[in-house]
């Protein structure tokens, strides 16, 4: 491959010519953590972080226990303000820098500990990491016995971009840690709207809460009664090849986990419906399993049909589809709770139409359905934005810890 002028060939992939590569045992010490043993562990107990606790650029302090420690390893594994601390099993490489929420603590074997020894920038680093992950790289440096680890000899020896000066060390390790500081601001704020969803759920489902314009006593029934048909499902055969890859939409329970309104992960050709026992559901119908994810709903914006383990579920004039869609999200608990088997859970179609119903008028029913509806199309831009910003993030590693693009000429 040819390389532009100001560019070099190195381990690490094409550089800047001013660039160098070092090794990660150059640019900093690294000591493994304190073993778990408590039958021959003694000293003082203390706090200690395990693998679990370390997460992608932050600390759980969640999940934080105590070590007996003798006064060496009191000197030896307690953490200081800057240590990165990298998984050394489980998801091997995943790093997160400790900025001492606590005043003492310490950490055990799972984890790495790097301290620089020539000044690379610590932040810089957990982003190079972040990108040997993500890329694969790690992969090649680990041993695999019984459970994969990243041995510190072989940590020592993966090849990491030097930068020639702190300041575009520094200018990197900032602009990358913006883009971090935006995702963190996005997945709170997404986590607040969600929050408020449920607690809205929670408030104009049951009628707690009455939209204005609204007053009188809801009808207390059961599932079953609001529903004009609850229609079933069937699969083709899978040894006629013509009755598959189609272009009819056909639903199973996998749909749910990737669900999007304008087609499903496998379709049927016209001659596979007509084999089956399926049947084509008209868009905007409300579609439900009673076997795995149960308490789950969905609705197409396109015709599809099922299988025999997802319903669909036609309400009576009286009932708002979108009304149901969210009474399912709201009772998806109870509904789980409901189920039975040994291998697969599942729910009888007549224990689904005894479920306790509270039904507002029609009118009420729509009004509610379109404030549920506004909040989720709000969560849904959040969480459009961010996924753009993390494919803003991982473009900026790409062109950033490359030198692709400089931020300091």
């Amino acid at each position: 491959m040819e390389v532009k002028p100001g560019y070099k060939q190195t381990e690490v992939g094409v550089i800047p010519a001013d660039w160098e590569v070092a090794f990660i045992g150059d640019e900093f010490a690294i000591q493994l953590g304190k073993m778990l043993d408590s039958e021959k562990n003694i000293g003082v107990p203390k706090l200690f972080l395990g693998n679990r606790a370390v997460q992608w650029g932050q600390i759980d302090l969640g999940d934080i226990g105590f070590i007996k420690l003798t006064p060496s390893d009191l000197q030896r594994f307690r953490l200081r303000d800057g240590d990165l601390l990298v998984c050394e099993g489980g998801e091997i490489g995943r790093a997160a820098i400790w900025h001492q929420p606590i005043a003492e603590c310490y950490y055990q074997k799972a984890l790495h500990r790097l301290r620089p020894k020539r000044g690379y920038n610590v932040t810089l680093m957990l982003y190079v990491l972040q990108r040997l992950a993500s890329t694969g790289v790690l992969l090649n440096f680990v041993t695999q016995t019984s459970i994969a680890h990243l041995p510190k000899n072989k940590f020592e020896k993966i090849p990491i971009p030097l930068l020639p000066t702190k300041a575009e060390q520094e200018a990197i390790a900032e602009a990358l840690s913006d883009t971090d500081a935006l995702i963190e601001s996005l997945e709170q704020l997404l986590a607040k709207k969600r929050n408020l969803k449920q607690g809205a759920m929670q408030e104009l489902l049951t009628g707690k809460k009455r939209l204005p314009g609204f007053s009188g006593k809801w009808e207390v029934t059961v599932f079953g009664s609001v529903a004009e048909r609850i229609v079933g499902g069937g699969t083709p055969s899978r040894a006629v090849a013509n009755y598959w890859s189609g272009d009819v939409p056909w639903m199973t329970v996998k749909d749910f986990a990737c669900h999007s309104r304008f087609g499903t992960l496998e379709n049927i050709t016209n001659e596979g419906l007509k084999n089956s026992a399926s049947h084509l559901i008209p868009k905007h119908t409300l579609i439900t399993s009673t076997r795995m994810a149960l308490g789950k709903a969905v609705v197409f914006e396109v015709d599809v049909t099922i299988n025999q383990d997802l319903k669909a579920i036609f309400p009576k004039k009286d009932t708002a589809t979108q009304f149901l869609y969210y009474w399912f999200q709201f009772n998806e608990s109870r509904i789980v709770e409901m189920g039975s088997g040994s291998t697969v859970m599942g729910l009888s179609l007549g224990d689904l139409r005894k479920i306790p119903f509270s039904k507002p008028p029609l009118p009420e029913q729509t009004a509610i359905a379109a404030i549920l509806s506004d909040m989720d199309a709000e969560i849904a831009a959040l969480e459009t934005k961010l996924t753009k910003a993390h494919q803003l993030k991982q473009g900026m590693m790409q062109e950033l810890l490359t030198g692709r693009v400089r931020l300091i000429n």
